[in-house]
């Protein structure tokens, strides 16, 4: 059944929302990047073909993490050599230190991200470093990223809630954030790696920031919270969300993290907000079905499953 034939609620705005939404699906590295059985290369590029057909302009495509991190992503080079490349449609990478950025250069990236922790704890266990030591890390890859004429977008995990440390400081996240943008990232992702957030916690963070038009959100729905956490930001002027087509993805460094924002609800919820997003639903259920299938199991996405049926 499509989206159509489903019926799709009336369209009825509700408080201050942008007019249009940009979608950063991050289902091809960050969906797939812990699934236990190795994706082939082929079907993770008819992936990004499909979404790119259903609309989606923002595709983070692998990751240039040392294979012994991430096995799943150990094909990025092979991917991104074989990738197909629309026009109008970005494909990000992420990189996590100067190793990686010579191999994205190598591929022709034009875009990468690089990924920070708010806690000690997580930038001990994701990065082998210390919360203030992290950045010794990114400084020479953001200057040569930028230099080399690469926009570089700033990840931030642990945002709302870690599963060592407990709460998160507003100001702690704050201030990883805002050195991130004076170090040129041009975009900064706030992540709730574990799900635990809230709205109202939403809403306080984003007020810590300087600047809201630089901020995109990322949340997982660990406890369901995901779609009601996008609204509160988006009320709150952000205009980018991430999130992983048929709800694909976790974290393989934090056991607690479940699968990331399932792209075709955000879409179902914005379009009857009528908020832009440009990505054809019933095309993108198709899609995230296509995927289930070559992993053997149903896609937790709601919408999917409504839609699917």
């Amino acid at each position: 059944m499509g989206a159509r034939e489903a019926g799709l609620p009336d369209v009825v705005r509700s408080g201050s929302l942008p007019s249009a939404v940009t979608i950063w699906e991050v289902g091809a590295r960050d969906g797939l990047q812990n699934e236990s059985a190795v994706v082939p290369v082929s079907v993770k590029l008819e992936f990004l073909s499909r979404l790119a057909s259903a609309g989606l302009s923002v595709l983070e495509a692998t990751s240039f993490v040392h294979p012994r991190w991430v096995p799943q992503l150990a094909d990025a080079a092979e991917l991104l050599d074989g990738l197909e490349r629309r026009p109008g449609v970005s494909y990000p990478v992420l990189v996590p230190n100067e190793r990686g950025l010579d191999r994205a250069l190598e591929a022709g990236v034009t875009d990468i991200a690089i990924f920070a922790s708010a806690t000690e704890t997580f930038a001990s266990r994701n990065l082998n470093r210390t919360l203030d030591s992290q950045f010794e890390m990114f400084e020479p890859t953001v200057s040569r990223a930028l230099a080399a004429g690469l926009r570089v977008r700033g990840y931030v995990s642990m945002c709302f809630g870690d599963p060592w440390e407990g709460a998160v400081p507003r100001a702690q996240v704050v201030a990883v954030g805002e050195r991130l943008l004076e170090m040129g990232c041009w975009q900064l992702s706030l992540g709730d790696t574990i799900g635990v957030a809230t709205p109202g916690q939403v809403e306080s963070l984003l007020e810590g920031f300087r600047d809201v038009s630089s901020l995109a959100v990322h949340f997982h729905d660990t406890y369901g919270q995901a779609l009601s956490n996008t609204l509160a930001a988006l009320r709150c002027g952000v205009t980018t969300v991430d999130s992983s087509a048929g709800g694909l993805g976790g974290c393989p460094y934090a056991e607690s993290a479940t699968g990331n924002l399932a792209t075709e609800d955000l879409v179902w919820m914005l379009d009857g907000l009528g908020v832009e997003t440009g990505v054809d639903l019933d095309a993108l259920v198709e899609t995230s079905v296509w995927m289930a299938e070559q992993l053997g199991r149903p896609s937790p996405s709601r919408v999917v499953r409504a839609l699917a049926k």
